[in-house]
């Protein structure tokens, strides 16, 4: 296998972390002293990892003491980049090859820990699987080509789509796997393109936790984190498989456990995770509503709320309280299969053991009232007074490296970066932080209108292609479509996506791995019409190991990667990328306007990643990328041995390589870290927290939604704000005329009086505002009331509705689904019309099983990346469906036989059967890592020559059904119908 990695001219200049592999050795066994590691794993272990180095070690000092400065062994630090976790990770390189790789036991986030994907890691960056050079599809073949061909091609092609049909035509799907700075610059590329016509992963995986969490109390996102789940008294994971999707996250709640956290798993199926609960509930999938109000039902029925909590700092409870007691135990069964003893003795544990805590993962936001499962979940927890504390709150694991930064800062359609929105102030305020002038922007887009619409999105892509242009909210339908990677085989409806595919007069992949883009792109279905003028391109993109930048955790810790490698064969960082399009689009200048270039791969010049960080820092003051400076994120992965395990919070101590006193910090400065990195916030380890001062991290509900409501005050009752506020009632959101009637303005500069004049907190760019606001000890959001009730969405109330494709006709009756729309996110969805089809046909006779999917621990995402490595492809060779015993018996089907699992889009995928009582009688599961068949059908010879996976298996999402979110477009892939039948060959 191939190790060697192609020369490169220059000395390398060692980094700030870089140090030689004695000195990380000699501090070895201290750090596994800090972390009780031997004691807990015995001594052996231990010495080990010392051992299995010595040759290592030897190499160096023989090298370093021949003076020839050959066989440099370097260690650099870097991150994980499959799961949301977070994993520090330290790579030892010698002479520029990356030869191993040891889990960081400093870090207080992995303790030392690896799981499958992230012990595998090294291979990802020397991966021979790889895409090595930009290639081109001719007749029907990937052909090698020049970078300047493609950048010539591509950019040309671009181009003349925009003028011939104006910039909406062209979809850019970004990448959750881009670190911040990549993914903030993607979001600035397409905007000077001229379209909102742009999305990433987080569409199809949490937008229904952002939308709903973020309508509910300010921000959206998880608001404690793994390591503060060691201080609940209880956990219930709704939708979450921890285990497999979020290894290393278990040790948190492991530990947990050992001091007595009750553990409660709500799962259509027996997980790895329920294994290690203290009660699991098996209820149907896509009625979390009903089990979450049924819990309720009892904490409100015994009178287990927190009374004062929900008087002082939450809104709408009242009517929240008129549905939840309207879910009786009967009626909870009925639509959940849940008995009435599990419920209450669900609602007991989580009542009586408070703090208690709440985790879910896609298992609840991928269903079309996906929305209303994160609300109720949300809700509970608001119950019980447990939001805004020390081992509560809502826990949501976010899938990807860095989902949570990309969705903060990257590429979505209705938002600029940090959830500014794409109102004309929005843009003003980006145009100032980019250093350009807001009328230019305004010329690339087709109109203001379209400027300031939001675009189509990932899941909705394929309609923006097929759908009829008469229906389509824009000029012209989407006919070219760049894949920055992604994986397309993550998204529903795969028969529809390889028409839309063809139908496209341009495809562009960018990516380490060209992902099952390339294969589809390249596949020929009998009777399927291609388009005769399509381009295909490919482009080699580096990975997240051969370049620098920040990525945040699903906790809001920031981190930042050591560039480990540089980029291998002919592959380029996604921001030299972004560039040189730029430059042939006729915006580079403006791309770089306030970043610094520098010499990247082959002296071709590339923004500096820190450069880029600056500009995130000046620009996202609404969620607090502000603080986050790259020295202060350097500092504490130099120095992860002085965070404290439990509350992320930094014991005392100072940089030895900047001096940077870090005591106080929480590792990573989780966001908010409000104000300039100068007045040294130190991140915010449990959202809304009013038990601490705001310079501690402490915090409030936000006031994002007015000061009253049909007479109803919103704000915070007298009494309710965070430790040392000198407001001690509610409040709205600061801006300069709060500032002037307090009487504050004067605390302001003179410079920041200039900047802060007729702004608020969140345009305010010189942190004036901000930072006066805390110096009082409030918060710069305002001090508001939760909303249980959300006006704004189709149900202010959650309601259960069956989904669209079901097995319970009578339940459709009862619960149906919302009307159809006509203009929705720029195209029609529909919602009534298909499910009272599905019951006229009665398509649960002919598809009597529920399908669900989920994550396996060996693979990540689509599953390229992970499936090309050797080392996990091992652990798991084919793709498969778990089915009872008993529908297998029904169906004569044996363990491990090839099955046909037939769905109502026509798609028929052949897997391995995999006979278990993991799941129930109704049910069916197919973990989605899987890609490279095609109904049966190995679709190796479509995949470019060298690059493809060495695993490949049908992906359940070329299966899956219509169904999107009512307020997101979040894909419904956890609830459809299916059946399962013998293969007969």
């Amino acid at each position: 296998m191939q190790l060697t990695r192609k020369g490169h001219s220059g000395q390398r200049t060692p980094s700030r972390f870089s140090s030689s592999l004695s000195d990380t050795l000699s501090r070895a066994l201290p750090t596994m002293d800090r972390r009780t590691f031997l004691k807990r794993s015995g001594i052996g272990v231990g010495a080990g990892i010392a051992a299995s180095q010595l040759s290592l070690i030897k190499r160096a000092n023989a090298s370093a003491a021949a003076g020839d400065g050959k066989g440099k062994i370097e260690v650099k630090r870097t991150v994980c980049t499959h799961c949301s976790v977070g994993c520090a990770v330290d790579a030892v390189v010698e002479n520029g090859v990356w030869v191993r790789q040891e889990p960081v036991f400093d870090s207080p986030i992995n303790l030392g820990a690896h799981c499958a994907k992230g012990a595998a890691l090294r291979e990802h960056g020397h991966g021979e699987y790889r895409l090595k050079y930009p290639m081109k599809l001719v007749n029907g073949k990937y052909q090698r080509i020049s970078w300047d061909v493609a950048l010539k091609e591509v950019s040309e092609k671009l181009l003349a789509l925009r003028k011939e049909s104006g910039p909406d035509s062209v979809f850019f799907v970004g990448s959750s796997k881009h670190n911040n700075e990549q993914s903030q610059m993607l979001r600035k590329f397409v905007s000077f393109f001229g379209t909102n016509n742009c999305d990433h992963q987080a569409r199809i995986c949490h937008s229904t936790t952002v939308a709903g969490v973020a309508n509910t109390w300010g921000y959206g996102a998880m608001t404690n984190s793994y390591n503060d789940m060691q201080n609940a008294k209880a956990a219930l994971y709704i939708g979450s498989n921890a285990a497999e999707a979020h290894p290393v996250s278990m040790l948190h709640m492991l530990h947990a456990k050992e001091n007595g956290t009750k553990m409660i798993v709500c799962d259509p199926r027996f997980t790895r995770t329920a294994a290690k609960a203290d009660q699991y509930i098996r209820f149907r999938s896509g009625s979390d509503v009903a089990l979450l109000f049924g819990i309720a039902y009892h904490i409100f029925k015994n009178g287990w709320e927190d009374k004062k909590y929900i008087n002082d700092r939450v809104y709408g409870m009242d009517k929240v309280r008129e549905e939840v007691m309207k879910w009786t135990p009967e009626k909870v069964e009925e639509v959940s299969g849940v008995p009435e003893a599990e419920v209450f003795k669900a609602a007991e544990t989580m009542a009586k053991n408070r703090p208690s805590t709440i985790v879910w993962c896609m298992g609840q936001t991928q269903h079309t009232i996906g929305n209303a499962m994160v609300r109720a979940s949300c809700i509970v927890q608001l119950i019980l007074g447990n939001v805004g504390v020390s081992g509560g709150g809502t826990n949501i694991f976010r899938g990807h490296d860095n989902v949570q930064g990309a969705t903060d800062v990257g590429p979505n359609p209705d938002s600029l970066p940090g959830y500014y929105g794409l109102a004309t102030g929005a843009w003003k305020h980006w145009s100032t932080v980019w250093g350009v002038d807001y009328e230019w922007v305004k010329k690339q887009f087709a109109s203001q209108a379209m400027m300031e619409k939001s675009g189509t999105t990932v899941s909705r892509w394929v309609d923006a292609v097929l759908e009829k242009n008469e229906y389509i909210d824009q000029d012209s339908n989407v006919k070219g479509v760049v894949f920055w990677g992604h994986a397309p085989n993550s998204q529903t409806r795969g028969l529809d996506m390889k028409k839309a595919l063809d139908k496209l007069d341009l495809l562009v992949v960018i990516d380490p791995y060209p992902s099952a883009t390339a294969a589809m792109a390249a596949m020929q279905v009998d009777g399927q019409e291609l388009n005769p003028n399509r381009a295909v391109y490919l482009l080699p993109a580096a990975t997240q190991f051969e370049t620098s930048g920040s990525v945040t955790a699903s906790n809001r810790s920031l981190q930042w990667r050591e560039k480990v490698i540089e980029p291998l064969f002919e592959s380029r960082t996604d921001h030299m990328i972004m560039y040189q399009l730029a430059e042939k689009l006729g915006f580079g200048k403006e791309l770089v306007a306030k970043i610094k270039l520098v010499p990247g791969k082959g002296g071709m010049m590339e923004p500096e990643p820190e450069s880029m960080l600056e500009e995130i820092n000046r620009g996202t003051w609404t969620i607090g990328y502000t603080g986050q400076s790259p020295a202060r994120l350097k500092a504490h992965m130099r120095n992860m041995h002085m965070f404290d395990v439990k509350t992320l919070k930094c014991k005392g101590g100072k940089d030895p390589v900047t001096g940077y006193d870090m005591t106080g910090d929480y590792f990573g400065l989780p966001w908010p870290c409000y104000g300039t990195a100068a007045i040294k916030h130190p991140g915010s380890p449990n959202l809304y927290d009013t038990s601490k001062h705001v310079m501690d991290g402490g915090g409030n509900f936000r006031a994002n939604f007015g000061v009253e409501k049909d007479g109803v005050n919103l704000l915070a009752e007298d009494g309710s704000h965070s430790l040392g506020a000198e407001i001690t009632t509610g409040y709205p959101e600061f801006d300069h005329i709060l500032l002037k009637k307090l009487g504050w303005w004067d605390d302001l500069t003179e410079a920041e009086k200039k900047a802060a004049e007729g702004k608020n907190w969140k345009t305010d760019l010189s942190g004036g505002i901000q930072r006066v606001a805390m110096k009082h000890g409030c918060h710069p959001f305002g001090n508001a009331k939760a909303r249980a009730v959300v006006w704004n969405f189709p149900d202010p109330v959650p309601l259960h509705r069956e989904p669209l494709y079901g097995t319970r006709p009578d339940l459709v009756a009862k619960y149906p689904t919302h009307d159809d729309k006509k203009a929705f996110w720029r195209l029609p969805t529909l919602y009534k019309s298909v499910q009272q089809k599905n019951v006229e046909n009665k398509l649960y006779e002919k598809f009597p099983i529920i399908l669900t999917s989920g994550r396996l621990v060996e693979y990540e995402g689509g599953g390229e990346e992970t499936r090309s490595n050797p080392w996990l492809a091992e652990l798991q060779q084919e793709n498969f469906v778990e089915i009872n015993p008993k529908a297998a018996s029904d169906r004569g089907i044996r363990n491990g036989e090839y099955v046909i699992v037939s769905t109502p889009t026509g798609a028929r995928l052949k897997v391995r059967a995999l006979v278990t009582p993991r799941v129930g009688p109704d049910t069916a599961f197919i973990p989605f890592h899987f890609s490279g068949w095609w109904q049966g059908k190995d679709m190796k010879d479509a995949y470019p020559e060298g690059a493809m996976p060495v695993v490949r298996g049908e992906a359940v999402n070329t299966a899956t059904t219509y169904g999107y979110d009512s307020v997101t477009m979040m894909q419904e892939t956890k609830t459809t119908i299916c059946n399962i039948e013998r293969f007969a060959a």
